[in-house]
């Protein structure tokens, strides 16, 4: 059993083990090693003048509580850093953007700046992206999504940071959340084209976990009304309108027909309407097309694309909101904020 293991195993867990309800220093980690904290420093700043075992104690008891060395230590006039940090996927997709867009603007107005990282849909990505903005000693951190890597998590509650998790619902948040649910939109897309009169569905679907949830929650509706399992056509991200394109062509080369294409961003959907145009297929006369994320050219395409609008800049605020509260001592009316999303038909369903 390793060293730092076997010493919380063997009765020192209630005396030496940190309390995850404040942030983790130095002298706990020296504790749980069972080192004096200068050691603990010297192994961490210059690994050379201490010896192998020396150091794998330290890292150790380093893995076991989640603790983040201060690079700010003794650099800061207050005890506020005054600087929020956001970690999103990417920045292809302009959803992102303009909510990346509205928390920096909310930030600024009042004092405070924003340090963007992306992550690329990766866990481990983002959990590598946590640990080092979390050395940077943040006021605030918001997150996109809501499933992260186990250590993500330790490392948050472990630093007493606030932190807002967003474009996503749960009822059980790291800490804040700002966000809307999926699944009811997939939900929503299914009645509606249903209603509409569409039967024969195919989906032109990127890899990410939150479309995962849309695709989720069309599929259980459709299966209530008793049709079949869409075909589909899965594309990388980040989605792009030459994906749509190629999507479209492998299910249409199939030999399966369809009345109605669902795509899992407006990007795709544009995709599929220009294919759809070039083999001279009559959009909505012959097939329906519905997109989501309601971006600016999804009004004004050739016919109009039919979308979910979600208010991307609000999240962005809301977040910004929700964190200057924590940080500032105030009362937070919502832990846990839903800003919802609207159906918008055009003229492609």
């Amino acid at each position: 059993m390793p060293q730092a293991n076997k010493r919380l195993a063997q009765g020192q867990s209630s005396e030496n083990a940190p309390s995850v309800t404040r942030s983790i220093t130095l002298k706990d980690v020296a504790r749980v090693a069972g080192l004096s904290p200068i050691t603990v420093s010297r192994a961490l700043n210059s690994p050379q003048l201490l010896r192998p075992a020396t150091i794998a104690r330290v890292r150790e008891a380093v893995e076991l509580t989640g603790y983040i060395p201060n690079l700010l230590a003794g650099g800061l006039a207050s005890k506020r850093s005054r600087l929020v940090a956001a970690i999103v996927p990417q920045l292809f997709n302009a959803m992102f953007v303009e909510t990346v867009q509205g928390l920096g603007d909310q930030l600024a107005a009042h004092g405070y700046q924003l340090l963007l990282s992306l992550s690329g849909y990766s866990p481990a990505h983002e959990s590598e992206l946590v640990s080092a903005i979390l050395s940077r000693q943040p006021d605030g951190i918001v997150l996109t999504g809501i499933n992260h890597a186990a250590e993500t998590r330790k490392r948050l509650l472990s630093a007493n940071v606030p932190v807002v998790e967003t474009w996503d619902l749960t009822p059980t948040p790291i800490d804040m959340l700002v966000g809307f649910s999926h699944q009811k939109i997939g939900e929503t897309i299914a009645r509606y084209l249903h209603g509409k009169g569409y039967r024969r569905f195919g989906l032109v679907w990127a890899d990410d976990e939150r479309a995962a949830l849309r695709r989720a929650g069309l599929e259980t509706v459709l299966n209530e009304y008793g049709i079949g399992k869409a075909a589909s056509h899965m594309v990388p991200t980040p989605a792009t309108l030459a994906l749509g394109r190629k999507g479209l062509q492998v299910l249409l080369d199939s030999g399966s027909s369809f009345d109605a294409i669902v795509c899992s961003s407006d990007a795709l959907a544009q995709g599929v309407l220009t294919e759809a145009q070039v083999r001279g297929i009559k959009v909505p006369g012959q097939l329906a097309i519905m997109g989501f994320g309601d971006l600016d050219f999804a009004a004004h395409t050739v016919p109009s694309i039919s979308s979910v609008h979600i208010d991307k800049r609000a999240i962005g605020i809301q977040a910004a909101n929700a964190l200057l509260a924590r940080i500032e001592g105030r009362p937070l009316k919502q832990r846990i904020l839903d800003v919802g999303f609207e159906l918008i038909e055009r003229e492609t369903t």
